[in-house]
């Protein structure tokens, strides 16, 4: 089954971090990264931007509206996300654990919907 691993976090903290805190958390994803890339779990993953950089679209009386910015303001935002494949909900739990940003931010596990 495949889920996708949600990565939050705090921006305000992220920005604070030093230059070789980021080097030190950038190798830390490499590392986990190639580790479910070698077990065969992993899908696809990517960081994002800054939540400064999102355009929420929204089509209300068939106008599209747009506002800068994410859909809602939190004390955690978005930071990325992991596509993987696991045999069931607590492997998947178990991978993401192992996600760095789990010691400071959360992970969200959400099962990917399959349409018959």
């Amino acid at each position: 089954m495949q889920y996708l691993l949600l990565i939050y976090r705090n921006e305000a903290e992220l920005s604070k971090m030093t230059a070789t805190n980021r080097e030190k958390m950038s190798a830390e994803y490499g590392a986990f990264t190639q580790s479910i890339i070698q077990s065969g779990n992993f899908k696809a993953g990517d960081g994002l931007q800054p939540t400064t950089t999102a355009t929420t679209v929204r089509v209300r009386d068939g106008k599209i509206l747009t506002t800068d910015g994410p859909f809602a303001e939190t004390r955690e935002q978005l930071g990325g996300y992991y596509l993987v494949e696991a045999r069931d909900l607590d492997a998947a739990i178990a991978m993401a654990a192992r996600i760095p940003g789990a010691r400071e931010g959360s992970i969200e596990v959400r099962p990917i919907m399959i349409y018959k």
